[in-house]
């Protein structure tokens, strides 16, 4: 059989040469035969190579046949393969059941991922670092992270690869604090960090927006030589983008300049984009062209993001035609997503859902919710209750749909309507999400809920809400619920209103010294901030004297001097 030669880069291996010297020589070392099949994997148009030299192997070791099911890692062939395997019969290694593992959490393929531990354990395996670390990586992609954790948990020979997986894994699946600890706990080990784990646990600090811990990390990234590694770089722009700090974004950013890749770039606009500074995000946008870099989806996103939260809904709608018709990018649903919630928010409530009715895709639940949140908020009770019907439609147990329909009834005086509303939510079952907030304390993250009292400082919270709630009402504030009540209803709803999580996080930061006086008070929501709780924190920046910087689920809200740097948009 003739292979042909490859195309290869100065210094590059040739397999072909080696392979005809192989040939010509006779040799009947197998082990070089393997490291030919992988060689040969590297490049998409010698692949076939590797096939055709694998079946020419009369008796193929473990190694070959891991060889083998790695050059088509991530495809269908690599479990065939591993079937034709198991037929001969040959039992695999750790780094065989790796490679199978990585294609199933690729397919994803939880089943025969489930059926590879099993074999693991049965193989005395699973405890290795290089299969165990793996496990650890299929149950995270698979959004499996508690098993994820038992199977880390197992490893008694955990190295830095080891420590990053588990990280990476938690942070990808939302459990922030955890990935912050076990990134602690490495540490403390004696392990080294690398860039992997390091970027991992800036994701899971940006999630919390866990400004001490971006910095903390950022220092770390410094004392083992990492701050200018790509991946670490473009970690620390999206952390610091995501705590509100965009200047230090900014500095990291160009940390990393001019090797930032689009990854970098795009991170940088929507760190802007949160903060509806459209000209910034504009301006990286015009300069990307003299670094080589092409705008993909995720850089239009952040255009449309910034204009969306900076209330400029002609731009926004400018832009949306721009993608496909200046720049040959398709525009996906969260960008119209993005120009929906633009148009709504805005007032043209009627001009939004013909557009989600128009689009080229079919609405998705967070169109229906972006709408129906523009519609509580405008009273657009009748389009409201059509679209409500739709987003229920999606989800039956989507609760914020069955609340913000409550609030539309309640706000046009429906209340035999938002009774209904109220009464199918209790027949089936869906409980409102629990608001909650976040607020670091000396790189601890502390988290309420409304009407929190587990916390130690309890009553000195207590206490200073009710000092700041006094102190706001003589300088005119006024509850403002998110809802009409009954007359009888209004002195509980006030007191509920007052223990909102937001509010319980901003007192704790007070009482605490969560950042010094004349510094801004940080704090996370993980739901839009409610009417009462934006208006109420006009008031205390004045009482106050400082910033409250609140990221809620939707953007950044920057409260100083009594004004909000959303100007009421959100």
């Amino acid at each position: 059989m003739r292979f042909p030669s490859t195309n290869m880069r100065q210094g590059d291996i040739d397999p072909g040469r080696i392979h005809a010297r192989a040939i010509k020589t006779n040799s009947k070392d197998l082990s070089l035969y393997n490291t030919l099949i992988t060689l040969y994997s590297k490049n998409p148009s010698t692949l076939p190579n590797s096939t055709q030299l694998f079946h020419q192997i009369p008796s193929p070791n473990v190694v070959t046949w891991t060889a083998i099911i790695s050059a088509h890692a991530n495809t269908f062939l690599s479990l065939g393969y591993f079937l034709s395997m198991l037929r001969h019969p040959i039992l695999p290694n750790q780094r065989t059941l790796a490679t199978l593992l990585k294609t199933c959490a690729s397919l994803p393929y939880l089943s025969t991922g489930l059926q590879l531990h099993s074999l693991s354990l049965k193989l005395s395996i699973s405890h290795l670092p290089f299969c165990g670390t793996t496990l650890v990586h299929f149950y995270s992609k698979l959004n499996l992270p508690d098993q994820a954790l038992k199977v880390f948990d197992k490893i008694p020979q955990r190295d830095a690869v080891c420590y990053a997986a588990a990280i990476v894994g938690l942070a990808q699946n939302s459990r922030s604090a955890e990935a912050l600890s076990l990134f602690a706990d490495m540490k403390s080990a004696g392990i080294g960090s690398t860039m992997y784990s390091i970027s991992g646990a800036l994701r899971a600090a940006a999630e919390v927006a866990a400004l001490e811990q971006c910095r903390i990390l950022h220092a770390h990234s410094i004392l083992t030589g990492m701050e200018s590694n790509l991946v670490v770089g473009t970690a620390l722009v999206d952390a610091y983008g995501k705590s509100g700090l965009v200047s230090d974004a900014r500095r990291a950013f160009d940390g990393i300049s001019p090797a930032a890749n689009i990854v970098g770039w795009n991170s940088m606009m929507a760190a802007y984009a949160q903060q509806g500074d459209a000209e910034s995000v504009i301006e990286l946008f015009d300069e990307m062209p003299k670094w080589g870099l092409i705008a993909d989806e995720l850089s239009f996103l952040a255009i449309l993001t910034a204009f969306s939260n900076s209330g400029c809904v002609v731009e926004a709608e400018r832009w949306l035609n721009s993608m496909s018709d200046d720049f040959g990018v398709a525009p996906g649903l969260e960008h119209y997503t993005c120009v929906v919630g633009a148009m709504a928010r805005g007032g043209r409530i009627a001009d939004a859902e013909y557009l989600t009715q128009t689009m080229p895709f079919e609405p998705d639940a967070a169109v229906w919710r972006t709408l129906l949140s523009a519609c509580a908020v405008h009273g657009a009770a009748d389009i409201g209750e059509a679209v409500g019907k739709r987003l229920l439609e999606h989800n039956p147990r989507d609760d914020a749909a069955y609340i913000m329909l409550s609030n539309i009834h309640a706000a046009n005086g429906r209340w035999d309507q938002m009774a209904e509303v109220r009464t199918t939510m209790k027949d089936r079952g869906v409980k409102k999400e629990g608001g909650r907030s976040w607020i670091e304390l000396r790189g601890e993250v502390h988290s309420f809920i409304a009407g929190d009292r587990r916390h130690k400082q309890t009553s000195e919270i207590y206490a200073k809400l009710a000092e700041l709630m006094e102190e706001i009402a003589k300088l005119g504030y006024v509850e403002a619920s998110e809802v009409v009540l009954h007359e009888v209803e209004v002195a509980e709803k006030r007191e509920s209103l007052w223990y909102h999580s937001e509010k319980l996080a901003v007192a704790f930061g007070v009482v605490s010294g969560a950042a010094p006086p004349g510094k801004a008070l940080r704090v996370v929501k993980n739901l839009r901030i409610c009417r009462d709780c934006h208006e109420a924190f006009k008031y205390m920046s004045r009482v106050l004297e400082r910033e409250i910087v609140v990221r809620d689920v939707n953007r950044y809200h920057t409260f100083k001097s009594g004004i909000c740097t959303c100007k009421d948009y959100w």
